[in-house]
């Protein structure tokens, strides 16, 4: 569920409801009627499919889907940030700043377009921020609207979850699970890890999105991700992100079967292994700066590369049709190993080890 399939009034409402424990005085706390407060949690019940409080003499006692939504209610209300927002406000906006006009937003959502201004105007009076910006005939994201819709997708985000766990509670869970795969995980422990998840939890719908760290790190932080397994990055990418390792590996230096180097008594050196052309990742990746390194720790001159790769297809294609070299992890190859294509040559210094781990949001 997005966050605009929830009023965030009635977020509100019940979150002052669970504090204070009674309709009265969370009327009172958000200013509306008592009347109203029990409208809207009755919407809200009949929205997540659960009831959140048992009525009694004294007031109302949470129940425990009250307590799964509670926190990630407050999340969602802390992420939105003023008490003047409202659900309307945020379905416009979310819908602008994803398919990046009006007309768009407009065919996404079913509004008028002189709705989705309208809401956009107040949501921005709201705030007191300008968030998007008119740039010849289209509109652009102001850095404080780009900062704004990646809150309000997280806080959608935690209100999604909630439901999930709700559902979980009668049995009836199936949920989404957001997976970034950077390539070193892709052949092996990825896909082991999806076997033995389903085994345990075969209604969860798993979602696996390939890419960089570059390419998927934006949508990990909008929420649209849960987590990134792969390299992990040093120094972190930032505070918002938390990183943990998961294992540590060793490349491996990569030739096609039957390469002269494979059939040396001895591993080459590095004086060796720069007379060869080779396939490596673009410059900015993590292992192509160190492979770089490598050489020049030697005071050897980087050997020349052939092609700037980071799919590891294209690499087997390249090094089966010639005497390229690449460096890899063992487990991304495991398949072209074991069906005798390519042949390791050598292993890499210990300087290349990387820890592999995920990534993920801090607080999810």
């Amino acid at each position: 569920m997005h966050i605009d399939g929830l009023n965030i009034r009635h977020l509100r409402a019940f979150a002052k409801i669970y504090e204070l424990g009674t309709l009265l005085a969370a009327a009172r706390a958000v200013h509306v009627t008592q009347p109203a407060v029990t409208q809207g949690l009755a919407r809200l019940e009949i929205q997540i499919g659960a009831t959140l409080f048992d009525r009694h003499s004294g007031g109302m006692r949470p129940t425990q889907a009250a307590d799964i939504l509670y926190p990630r209610a407050m999340r969602a209300i802390g992420l939105i940030r003023s008490n003047r927002v409202s659900h309307a406000q945020v379905r416009a906006f979310t819908a602008l700043a994803k398919c990046g006009s009006y007309a768009g937003a407009s065919n996404a959502t079913g509004l008028a377009r002189a709705s989705l201004h309208r809401a956009v105007s107040d949501l921005e009076l709201a705030l007191a921020q300008t968030l998007v910006e008119r740039r010849g005939r289209g509109i652009v994201l102001t850095r404080q609207g780009e900062a704004a819709a990646r809150r309000f997708n997280l806080a959608g985000a935690e209100l999604s979850a909630a439901i999930d766990e709700i559902n979980s509670l009668s049995g009836q869970a199936r949920g989404r699970i957001a997976v970034g795969a950077m390539p070193l995980c892709r052949a092996r422990v990825l896909p082991a890890a999806i076997v033995a998840f389903q085994k345990r939890h075969p209604a969860t719908e798993l979602l696996v999105a390939e890419g960089s760290h570059f390419e998927l790190v934006e949508p990990l932080r909008d929420g649209e991700l849960d987590i990134l397994i792969g390299a992990l990055r040093d120094p972190p990418p930032g505070q918002d992100l938390v990183q943990f390792s998961l294992f540590d590996d060793q490349p491996v230096i990569v030739a096609r079967a039957g390469h002269f180097l494979a059939s040396c008594s001895e591993e080459p050196d590095l004086a060796l292994l720069a007379a060869y052309e080779w396939c490596v990742p673009p410059r900015g990746v993590p292992l192509r700066d160190r492979w770089e390194e490598m050489f020049q720790n030697q005071n050897l001159p980087a050997p020349r590369v052939r092609v700037q790769c980071g799919s590891v297809m294209t690499i087997r294609q390249i090094l089966i049709e010639t005497d390229c070299l690449t460096i890899l992890s063992p487990d991304q190859i495991a398949v072209e190993l074991e069906a005798g294509w390519l042949q390791i040559v050598s292993k890499a210094p210990e300087s290349l080890v990387r820890q592999i781990g995920v990534t993920h949001r801090a607080g999810w």
